[in-house]
């Protein structure tokens, strides 16, 4: 049975380890996790791909035939980083403070409420001694804010996650999010040429052509089909920088963009027509990819979603199938041929803010919800 003052003080105890990312702070988290898991008797590795950052993965054994309860395994899994603190709190950020049924901190909705959901439902099924066929594997990961690049990827990349199923822990109030929009981020480098500033017709400056192109970019709509559950492509300019000094002709500017595409458009030929309009002021540019993550969709009609929707629906939750506009580590799965969505327990609209939080309810609610569901998927 879910404990609620339990689930509490839990939420509040892996709020105050600092996991911020950057820099990559996961590790004293990460072994509290360990230990947690351990003390279920529990199958628990460790699995570090940067100093200092582990993953973990505990199994939950079924007791179906070891290779089968292995391969028909289900996956939870949520991130153990969270965003920089910030400032302008009203509530200590690393305190876990309660104030008005609501739970106060960096991370509490992303996605340190989810991290406790998790291991709260792992400790009721081992207490109540519910025996389950097929594995649960719970993998806790780094480095999702900054793209997963020392978590979720190379635990799948080398085979250490493969299960037949993912559940992302790593979304709001109970919504299944089955679509995904792709994700482009990369940094456009203009070169111009020096000048003095009084004779800037000797120069070519680089700044204005960065501004030029901007609005050429931000004017420019990508032929899309629409989606029922996302918006259209999205462009924003994240930073920019350049020149050396007011009175020089600047012969060098560098901006960040940040490109959202839907399902259905290539990455790829996004990219060249990014390259086209940026051709229309300058010649001279290089473009360097930062990230690039292929959207992501899975039938409604699957059967792993349709279990979630039953499940939560039956337990007289208002959960609905939604897409993301952000993105989330579902996207990986993907080449792997894994089924996957997102759900959580997260508050809406808390996620990176300052004085976060997430609602106890949603938190109570959201253990419950998961343990029932890991049961039904069990049966299937």
């Amino acid at each position: 049975m879910i404990n609620k003052a339990r689930l509490i003080a839990l939420t509040q105890k892996v709020i105050q380890f600092d996991s911020q990312n950057p820099p990559g702070k996961e590790a004293a988290l990460a072994r509290f996790i360990k230990k947690d898991l351990e003390s279920l008797g529990l199958k628990v590795q460790s699995y570090s791909f940067q100093k200092n950052r582990p993953n973990i993965v505990g199994t939950l054994r079924g007791n179906l035939p070891r290779r089968r309860a292995a391969r028909e395994a289900v996956l939870i899994t949520p991130h153990i980083d969270t965003v920089p603190l910030g400032r302008g709190w009203r509530f200590d950020p690393l305190g876990g403070k309660i104030h008005q049924g609501k739970i106060y901190g960096r991370g509490a909705s992303d996605d340190k409420g989810n991290l406790a959901c998790s291991l709260e439902v792992i400790r009721s099924l081992v207490e109540d001694k519910v025996f389950l066929r097929k594995d649960i594997i719970l993998a806790a990961t780094v480095d999702e804010e900054t793209g997963s690049h020392f978590g979720i990827l190379p635990l799948l990349a080398r085979g250490i996650l493969r299960p037949q199923a993912a559940l992302i822990l790593d979304s709001d109030a109970f919504d299944l999010i089955i679509a995904q929009k792709g994700l482009i981020h990369c940094r456009v480098q203009i070169f111009g040429k020096k000048a003095h500033a009084a004779y800037h017709w000797l120069g070519t400056n680089a700044i204005e052509q960065a501004a030029e192109i901007i609005q050429r970019l931000k004017q420019r709509q990508f032929p899309y089909k629409r989606h029922p559950l996302l918006r259209g492509p999205t462009k924003n300019i994240g930073t920019i920088q350049g020149g050396d000094k007011v009175n020089m002709v600047a012969d060098f500017c560098e901006f960040a963009l940040d490109l959202r595409y839907l399902p259905g458009m290539d990455s790829q030929k996004v990219l060249r027509e990014v390259k086209g309009i940026i051709r229309q002021a300058t010649s001279k540019f290089r473009i360097v990819i930062d990230d690039l993550q292929h959207p992501y969709e899975i039938d409604r009609h699957h059967p792993f979603v349709e279990t979630y929707l039953h499940t939560a629906r039956k337990m007289g939750y208002s959960a609905s199938l939604k897409g993301s506009e952000g993105a989330t580590v579902m996207t990986f799965f993907k080449k792997y041929g894994i089924p996957a969505f997102a759900a959580g327990c997260a508050s809406r609209g808390t996620a990176h803010t300052t004085d976060e939080y997430v609602s106890i309810e949603n938190l109570y609610r959201g253990a419950k919800l998961l343990e029932v569901f890991l049961k039904e998927y069990d049966q299937k």
